[in-house]
């Protein structure tokens, strides 16, 4: 597990470092005329533009020149007595790491004067432009809950319970009788009533007749 672990750190470095190689330019200081005294540096360096990372080569004769890194001071004095950093190998690769001005010059007397002098302006290093955030996914309506789909359930009907033909005695039912009652007939007392005075109209006229006799 560790050594995967120690693979995969391996892989991020070498993918960091060529990268970093890829946008990294190496320019070669007059190109192919080279570190000399005849060199018009200040028309080569106007048309370029360096930047953090980048590396400049100087190229020259051996023990011949000099390449020394000095402050601006020393630049427009053509003076190396506290040079930055000094190389004479023939061959000398100078990495810029910091941003702003570099000045260089050749040391052997009257040869920075002769214009062997070079000032580069370094720019810092672009930041990586930030990813864009993803867009957030779309809200998802939330299903609808089972219970509100559902159909309301009919209410159950109660059927009466018929009694059972073979548990006990079908029960009575009552009649109630709502009919208004029958109004009694006047008609037969009326005629009763007239009949009996007539009767007695007819006897006391028989008596008064038989009397007159």
């Amino acid at each position: 597990m560790a050594s995967s672990g120690a693979s995969l750190a391996l892989a991020a470095l070498l993918l960091v470092s060529c990268a970093s190689a890829t946008a990294a330019t190496k320019y070669t200081v007059g190109d192919t005329s080279g570190w000399t005294t005849s060199g018009d540096y200040a028309t080569w360096a106007g048309g370029k533009k360096f930047k953090v990372g980048d590396t400049l080569v100087f190229t020259y004769a051996g023990g011949a020149h000099t390449v020394d890194e000095v402050s601006a001071a020393d630049y427009a004095a053509c003076s190396s007595s506290n040079a930055l950093s000094s190389d004479s190998a023939g061959s000398t690769t100078v990495t810029l790491k910091t941003a702003g001005k570099h000045y260089f010059i050749c040391g052997v007397a009257g040869h920075c004067s002769s214009g062997m002098k070079l000032v580069v302006d370094v720019a810092a290093a672009k930041a990586a432009a930030p990813k864009p955030a993803p867009a957030p996914a779309p809200a998802v309506a939330p299903a609808p809950d089972a219970a509100d789909t559902t159909p309301d359930a009919t209410p159950a009907t109660t059927t009466p319970k018929s009694p059972s033909s073979s548990g006990g005695a079908t029960p009575k039912t009552t009649v109630t009788d709502i009919s208004p009652p029958a109004k009694k007939s006047t008609s037969g007392a009326a005629g009763l009533t007239a009949a009996a005075w007539a009767g007695l109209g007819l006897a006391g006229l028989v008596a008064v007749h038989l009397g007159a006799f």
